[in-house]
């Protein structure tokens, strides 16, 4: 009895022993096997290839972007989906001409792109940085309209738009050198600076087409869809320092200068021919101001007013009123740091046809004339001497004067279609002198203890509401100093 109760005791952790010992013993025989499968693809194992791929056609590209991150072997399956037929045929979208929408930033093969960008970003994670660039080249290389000359229509398409969008999420956080592979592969693969050197040593608007496509594939590829504007700065920098600083000022009118309604290429006699405004100049300032408020340790002060000095002659000199308008626009530092340059190069006499046209524009544009004025007795201190300083104030009244008089007997000759405009521009020349001569005696007045009237008006200098004839103050919103 007791022997058959010991048995039974003992008989019964043996089968437990036993069978344990079988179930540890498959999982090891299976994990030695077959362990890189089981233990990355899960549950996925039981599934053909085939029914792998029909699931991935049931979820949308964030979603296949999100199981690409699971393991390396399911997300090697993704990649093999999408170098299949159907994949490619699903995921790479080119219906880029059926839009109509004025905002084509928002729509929906825009943002497929965006999602797509953020897949590939995953699923080459493991890649370096030059085979993730050939891979999704040969996947993307049947897409036309993502090539340089490959869409007819190239106004009426968002391929490279949808592009540029998929490149911006690809290499978002990748550091620079990463960055430098990037644009240096997109200029092999387009042969982008063969083109460059094409329009930038020839007549400008002689080769209008490759002028345009330039302007589309930086503007809409490289240039327009980052957040930041330090990574805008840094494709820019990529653009256009490899240049001398000539060929820069030619390729940033390309890129930012005024352009055709019509057809969409560049208008080169804009800035010579008469007076612009504001939406001609507002790319170029905004490009300048981007160079020079980030601080890219590639570009000092010094260089970008001199981009700005060689940008007022591309392809000719510039009126002078168009000049002043872009430093306007550009923002108070390099409207600054441009005109005492000139003071202190000793170029007095443009510096004061300069103050002159300032003054107009801020007549014109309805900005606060005391800007004006307080921009030149800001200038005034970066001459050494009194003699230096009033000799510069009174280059400027005889600035205005001649320009007064070159005026009144354009009007006085004119003839047909130019009088209306030849006269208004008289009229707000002469009152932009006598405001600007108001503001500056309102500033002198400050420094008299007066009547209340004195102090009242001192008091509201700067001040957009209490200024006649101002409106708003040029620079307004970035950082003005004065």
């Amino acid at each position: 009895m007791t022997s058959r109760v010991n048995t039974s005791f003992t008989l019964i952790p043996n089968q437990k022993y036993r069978r344990s010992s079988r179930r540890s013993s498959y999982f090891s025989n299976t994990f030695d096997s077959d362990s890189q499968p089981l233990s990355t693809l899960g549950n996925f194992k039981a599934l053909p290839l085939e029914i792998f791929q029909i699931i991935l056609k049931y979820l949308s590209v964030k979603d296949i972007s999100m199981l690409s991150m699971v393991s390396k072997t399911v997300s090697q399956h993704i990649i093999n989906y999408i170098s299949t037929s159907s994949g490619s045929k699903r995921l790479l979208l080119q219906d880029f001409h059926d839009l109509e929408l004025p905002d084509r930033e928002d729509t929906a093969i825009v943002e497929h792109y965006r999602s797509l960008g953020l897949l590939f970003k995953r699923c080459t994670l493991l890649l370096p940085t030059k085979e993730r660039l050939k891979y999704i080249h040969k996947i993307l290389a049947d897409v036309s309209c993502f090539k340089f000359n490959g869409c007819a229509a190239p106004l009426q398409c968002v391929g490279l738009l949808c592009y540029g969008i998929f490149l911006q999420t690809l290499t978002a956080g990748w550091d620079e050198l990463e960055c430098h592979r990037v644009y240096n592969f997109l200029c092999e693969l387009t042969h982008l600076s063969r083109k460059m050197q094409t329009v930038v040593c020839s007549k400008p608007g002689s080769a209008r087409k490759l002028e345009l496509r330039i302007r589309l594939f930086c503007r809409n590829v490289l240039l327009d869809h980052w957040t930041h504007r330090s990574d805008s700065a840094f494709w820019l920098t990529c653009i256009l320092k490899p240049w001398p600083m000539v060929n820069q000022a030619r390729l940033l009118y390309i890129i930012f200068g005024p352009i055709s309604p019509q057809d969409g290429q560049v208008v080169w006699q804009k800035m010579i021919e008469g007076p612009t405004d504001e939406s001609c100049l507002k790319g170029l300032a905004e490009a300048i101001k981007l160079l020079y408020d980030t601080g890219t340790k590639e570009w000092t002060a010094d260089d970008v007013i001199s981009l700005v000095d060689e940008l007022s002659v591309v392809p000719r000199e510039w009126l002078l009123e168009n000049n002043a308008r872009l430093l306007i626009l550009s923002g108070n530092n390099i409207c600054f740091t441009f005109m005492a340059s000139k003071a202190v190069n000793g170029r007095t006499i443009e510096l004061a046809k300069l103050i002159v046209f300032l003054a107009l524009v801020s007549e014109k544009e309805l900005y606060c004339m005391d800007w004006a004025v307080k921009m030149m007795q800001k200038v005034c201190k970066v001459f050494s001497t009194p003699v230096e300083r009033n000799n510069f104030l009174q280059s400027v009244a005889d600035a205005f004067a001649c320009a007064i008089m070159e005026m009144l007997q354009l009007v006085m000759s004119g003839d047909g279609d130019d009088d209306d405009r030849s006269f208004m521009n008289l009229f707000h020349l002469v009152q932009a002198q006598a405001s600007f001569h108001k503001e500056d005696y309102r500033e002198h007045s400050r420094n008299f203890p007066g009547g209340s009237e004195v102090k009242a008006s001192a008091s509201n200098v700067g001040d957009p509401s209490s200024s006649p004839g101002s409106g708003r103050s040029p620079g307004e919103g970035n950082g003005n100093p004065l």
